[in-house]
């Protein structure tokens, strides 16, 4: 049976910071602020993935809290996201996620977030879009004070 499940997730753009979309490091002045590397899509699709297990968030997963989180890559969170669908019997049918950021223009980096993602996630990079978009400069984001992110999974799971 398919199942669906959406994430969504936005950190605020800080001096001093990598910027980490997707699993790929992308050269930026200011990177995303988080308890981990705040990478905004690989968050937005565990609980996109989480979602579609019918369980919690990423923060109920891997709390801010508990200092093991503490700068860890995402993609730790992504390969637990997997490890619990595989352990249910599951598989990712598809991931589908936007990014929404003025700047770094990210379209020269799409092909490669696609790529790592399609690894972490064990599926071939057919199954896996992600797409980028701006805000229009409106709002926190429109003013580059932030990146956000969204996704869609669906995974097929044993009844």
């Amino acid at each position: 049976m398919i199942h669906a499940g959406i994430g969504y997730d936005v950190h605020r753009l800080v001096e001093g910071r990598k910027l980490v979309l997707g699993g790929v490091e992308i050269p930026h002045s200011k990177g995303l602020d988080g308890h981990s590397d705040a990478d905004v899509l690989i968050h937005a699709i565990c609980d996109a993935l989480f979602g579609a297990l019918g369980e919690g968030d990423i923060g109920h997963f891997f709390p801010n809290t508990d200092p093991r989180w503490k700068g860890k890559p995402s993609r730790v969170f992504l390969h637990e996201a997997v490890r619990l669908i595989q352990l249910r019997g599951g598989r990712i049918v598809n991931v589908d996620g936007t990014v929404i950021a003025e700047a770094p223009k990210l379209a020269p980096h799409v092909r490669r977030m696609k790529t790592v993602l399609s690894e972490i996630l064990e599926v071939h990079p057919s199954r896996v879009a992600v797409k980028a978009t701006t805000n229009e400069g409106l709002g926190f984001l429109g003013r580059e004070e932030g990146i956000a992110a969204m996704a869609v999974a669906s995974v097929d799971l044993p009844m």
